[in-house]
């Protein structure tokens, strides 16, 4: 028989990016500009809520939005219309972005007048979770429609996120979610984590997320 090559792996698969990410973040910490990373599931209302956040801070706040999806110009369209800065990342493809892609993305945005840059990370419950961007804070959004046994389903979105916005929350009467319960699962998951209700809709709880949000810009500025 002939012999079988055994590789040993000694370093993770992720470390190469995990690096670049702490590049990154450490050139973005220089430059005084705040990097939130936003992931979800499709439909969960994610450029909604961005443009919700967009115009309680563009007072505050100078704003960059890169707009991470397969295809189309849909939600950097959309985002502009805020007023924003905003470009659309075509990924090619690929289910999440990475520290290089991200990186690629703040280039071609361009940070010389941004406070906050925000990444609409592709829309997907597991891969964005395995991938370090280099963004400052992770935040994701878990709508009322998609359950809530979500934080149990997918543990790692959880584990990552320094915020979880509970969005649509405007339809609570019309679905069987608990919203005591999915507080319980999330913080199982991740005792720190920030939990925000909110309606996009309606505009619901945005002010205590937005308070949160531009707390941690002006802490990680200062």
């Amino acid at each position: 028989m002939g012999k079988v090559r055994i590789l040993e792996i000694k370093e993770s698969v992720f470390a190469d990016n995990d690096r670049q990410a702490d590049q990154l973040r450490s050139r973005l910490k220089e430059k005084g500009v705040f990097l939130m990373n936003l992931m979800s599931s499709p439909g969960s209302g994610k450029t909604t809520t961005l443009k919700r956040t967009i115009a309680a801070l563009k007072d505050d706040l100078r704003i960059g939005v890169m707009e991470a999806d397969i295809d189309s110009d849909v939600d950097a369209l959309a985002i502009a219309e805020t007023g924003a800065k905003a470009i659309q990342l075509h990924t090619g493809g690929m289910c999440h972005l990475d520290a290089k892609m991200t990186e690629q993305g703040i280039e071609g945005l361009g940070i010389e007048d941004v406070d906050l840059a925000i990444l609409e990370n592709v829309g997907n419950l597991v891969c964005p979770a395995e991938f370090d961007t280099g963004a400052s804070k992770n935040v994701m959004i878990l709508s009322v429609p998609e359950g809530h046994d979500k934080p149990l389903k997918y543990p790692l979105m959880f584990e990552v996120c320094d915020a979880v916005l509970i969005n649509k929350i405007d339809v609570l009467p019309y679905f069987d979610f608990d919203m005591e319960l999915v507080k319980k699962y999330i913080h199982q998951r991740n005792p720190k984590a920030e939990i925000f209700p909110v309606s996009a809709k309606t505009g619901e709880g945005i002010e205590a997320w937005t308070t949160w949000l531009k707390k941690q810009v002006t802490d990680w500025k200062s």
